[in-house]
């Protein structure tokens, strides 16, 4: 009888025992440890990309544009960043970071997370990070910069000459029906593109062809300027410019080394090549421009450089350092060609060079990845790499993203030309859209 007894004792006490394990393994299972360093670099990330907006984008516009719609533009990008961070929390997050319904889960997600459901300060963020613990605030506040600079970007193709209200209801409507499901489709793990394999680290696809396209479908819609291509149109103030694109390149480190989503030498990795990059191209644009038009101007490096932060973006963190270098050189001539034999050739009146930097730049950086990543050129893609293989799933990614875009742009636009029109009154254009659509002027003399 003592024999059982003790068994049966033992047995009851290893059954206490693994009682006691179970809530506690479940609780690791169920929650883990945020780190707070990596937490930390994603909230500065966050910060940086504001930055680039607002007001880096906002001067850099501002500064190009004539006197009369200096604050327009500024208006523009302001009031854009601020409509998307409303809509993102509304149902933006939900639909490119959540699984979607039925068949169509690889374009598009659902309303699970919409006006935020779910999400609370313990809700962590690691099954988009790589496993990294982050709060999902974290990772939905870094994620809505990226929303909120994109449409922002498109409205530089038909500056001083657009309606106010056009550019909200556009922005809206595009946002929903072209930016979300690019997004969805590049960077959530069930999305489209993604499951293809195709790289885009910091929003080549997502953000740069598709405002690229955007803005070049909108340029060509609502028409050119009155006087362009007869009139001196000519930016009013180079040296706003010049601050806008310093703040863009450093903003510009958030945008790509935080894309890294944690702080480690991937980050510092982006970081670098986000310096090497932009200083080739700028270099490049310029030593093209000097032996065309004998002199270098200030706004063909800060163009080159802009330029070479779009190319290094989808590479940012898949490049070698080398790698970054000659991407940027090859996106400062090619850009160049774009902004100034290209589109002088077509006619079109892209008023910023929204498509020939951002739609070109994106491109070449888009399908540049595809070489710049392999680890057989110093790059730091994974897996059994294959620049052949993986050439051709960067070409779907960019086929893909333009004619989602363009298509769906050209419709939207169509809508919204319906509905409050697109282009501003003759009057209006010629008073300035300062005064006509917001009754300021930028400077009191």
């Amino acid at each position: 009888m003592k024999p059982r007894l003790n068994l049966a004792t033992a047995l009851a006490g290893i059954g206490l025992t693994l009682m006691a394990f179970e809530p506690a393994l479940a609780q690791d299972a169920a929650a883990p440890t945020v780190n707070k360093g990596d937490t930390a670099w994603m909230l500065v990330s966050t910060i940086l990309v504001i930055l680039m907006t607002i007001p880096g984008l906002a001067l850099f516009y501002g500064g190009l544009v004539r006197t009369k719609n200096m604050l327009s533009l500024l208006m523009q990008v302001f009031s854009v960043f601020s409509l998307v961070a409303i809509l993102w929390v509304f149902y933006g997050y939900s639909l490119a970071f959540t699984s979607g319904p039925g068949g169509i889960g690889a374009f598009i997600g659902g309303f699970s997370k919409a006006f935020l459901a779910g999400v609370t300060t313990d809700s962590t963020a690691d099954t988009f990070t790589k496993g990294v613990a982050i709060p999902e605030f974290t990772f939905l506040a870094f994620q809505l910069t990226f929303a909120a600079i994109t449409p922002a970007l498109i409205v530089g193709a038909f500056a001083e000459r657009i309606k106010f209200k056009a550019v909200m209801l556009f922005t809206a409507l595009w946002l929903t029906f072209i930016y979300l499901p690019i997004a969805h489709m590049v960077w959530f793990s069930e999305g489209y593109l993604f499951g293809l394999g195709a790289l885009d680290f910091a929003g080549g696809t997502v953000v740069h062809i598709n405002s690229g396209v955007a803005g070049l479908i909108g340029a060509l819609m609502v028409g050119k300027r009155i006087g362009y291509g007869r009139d001196l149109l000519a930016p009013h103030s180079l040296t706003l410019t010049f601050v806008g694109a310093c703040l863009l390149w450093v903003g510009w480190f958030g945008f790509n080394a935080g894309s890294n989503l944690e702080a480690t030498g991937g980050a510092a990795l982006a970081l670098l090549n986000t310096i090497l990059a932009p200083a080739a191209a700028g270099l490049a644009w310029t030593t093209v421009e000097a032996f065309e038009k004998g002199k270098a101007s200030l706004l063909g490096i800060a163009s080159g450089a802009v330029a070479g932060l779009v190319a290094i973006t989808p590479a940012a963190g898949l490049a070698g350092p080398m790698g970054s270098i000659v991407l940027g050189l090859v996106v400062g001539v090619v850009c160049y060609l774009a902004v100034t034999t290209i589109k002088n050739a077509l006619g079109y009146d892209d008023a910023l060079d929204v498509f020939g930097i951002h739609g070109v730049g994106g491109i070449v950086g888009a399908i540049g990845t595809g070489i710049v990543a392999a680890p057989s050129l110093g790059g730091y893609g994974v897996g059994e790499y294959s620049i052949g293989g993986q050439l051709w799933t960067q070409l779907i990614a960019v086929v893909v993203t333009l004619l989602w875009t363009g298509i769906g742009s050209f419709i939207l636009y169509k809508i919204v030309d319906l509905t409050v029109g697109l282009r501003a009154a003759y009057e209006a254009e010629r008073e300035g859209l300062d005064l006509a659509d917001h009754g300021e002027r930028a400077y009191n003399y």
